[in-house]
């Protein structure tokens, strides 16, 4: 096909999929190693030159899983793992080895057995303790104070480019009978957590849930934490701004005066907070964003490792200040975290933050295993299963 629009010139693949990215509440991606071999061997026989994409999987670390737009937006998964001949932990695959035998047919492969895949370590169950509410610690989060605003102002707007901006303002009037809460067309960018007075409502989502009925009392406080789920990072749209982009209405009236919060939780990680401790709230996990913390020692090595979230809804992950990338089993494809050995301490304790959205399991713990788990896809509603591909 090249020929048809370049007649003279080297043949160039400058992007030979091996496999492709994942993107929430989708199956898995792949390609057979003997499809991808095949078409390697082809393209080299023409004399090509081939340059795969990706040849080593990689982890969305931190806020860096990006979006796609496909008629709606796609968050991608915190592994890029692309089923790709080395894997996310940089480990030899069966494709990897498929490959080496078509180019071993081209040139002389190097002397020597192959680099073997890394250790894993299963390091088992850590249980956690809820240090408190997101609410209770807006002082540590976001030390600056609010900015006001008649009106939400975006995450640009406040300068915040990745993670998390609470806003907040209290209930015009007396709301005696469920009354909508209601978000325009792509107003929320792209979660918001709803709490009013503390109590835990549901969420408002981008291309999904934009009204929650809500009663109270006139003053009564209005708190959405507003979670940025990662930038359109190719096509037309990626001027793609976050938070509240327009005005929420209750029972069709405007709401107004907002304070915003914009929090930098991965500062306050860094820091050293908050500690494991013992006189932590424990295991009254409930619903609502709150924190949790545990500790784990190794059996005096630090050797990569997988956490999986039995129980958990969706949020970050930091372990030892290092913001791992963003969990979410309840819509899957992906259930466990890619945690480098280079991360852990084999003789220090290693220390467990997590930032949970939605509500923690009844009894709070994270699982460390020795291998992945990338393809227990659930759909948008937690435990409604996907046809298959």
């Amino acid at each position: 096909p090249q020929r048809l629009y370049e007649p003279k010139g080297p043949l160039v693949n400058s992007e030979y999929y091996t496999g492709w990215l994942d993107y929430w509440g989708e199956p898995h991606a792949g390609s057979s190693p003997a499809q991808v071999a095949q078409g390697l061997q082809d393209m080299l026989q023409l004399g090509a030159n081939v340059n795969m994409y990706m040849f080593q999987g990689g982890t969305n670390f931190g806020y860096w899983s990006g979006a796609d737009y496909k008629g709606r937006y796609k968050p991608v998964t915190t592994s890029y793992d692309y089923d790709a001949p080395l894997s996310e932990a940089g480990d030899p695959t069966e494709k990897l080895f498929a490959i080496r035998t078509v180019i071993g047919k081209f040139q002389p492969l190097p002397e020597g057995p192959m680099p073997p895949a890394s250790p894993k370590f299963a390091y088992g169950p850590v249980p956690l303790r809820k240090q408190g509410a997101v609410l209770q610690l807006l002082d540590e989060l976001c030390p600056g104070g609010p900015i006001r605003s008649r009106f939400p102002l975006t995450f640009e707007a406040v300068k915040q480019a990745h993670g998390f901006v609470l806003y907040r303002t209290r209930l015009p009037r007396d709301v005696w009978d469920p009354a909508p809460l209601s978000s325009p067309p792509d107003g929320v960018c792209d979660r918001a957590y709803v709490l009013l007075n503390g109590e835990y409502q549901g969420r408002l989502e981008r291309d999904g849930q934009t009204t929650l009925n809500l009663m109270g009392q006139a003053g009564a406080t209005l708190d959405l934490l507003v979670e940025n789920m990662g930038r359109i990072n190719f096509g037309v749209n990626t001027s793609d701004f976050k938070g509240l982009l327009r005005n929420l209405s209750l029972a069709s009236a405007p709401l107004s005066d907002w304070l915003i919060y914009p929090l930098d939780v991965d500062s306050a990680v860094a820091r050293g907070w908050p500690l494991p401790a013992p006189h932590a709230e424990g295991s009254r996990a409930g619903l609502g964003p709150a924190l949790y913390t545990g500790a784990f020692q190794t059996p005096g090595i630090a050797w990569d490792t997988f956490v999986k979230f039995p129980g958990w809804s969706k949020g970050q992950l930091w372990i030892n200040g290092f913001n791992l990338g963003r969990y979410w089993p309840a819509r899957g494809p992906q259930q466990t975290l890619f945690v480098p050995g280079s991360l852990l301490s084999a003789s220090a304790p290693n220390n467990i933050t997590l930032l949970e959205l939605e509500g923690a399991p009844p009894r709070p713990l994270v699982l460390f295993l020795d291998r992945p788990l990338l393809n227990q896809t659930v759909g948008p509603q937690a435990g409604a299963e996907l046809p298959p591909p």
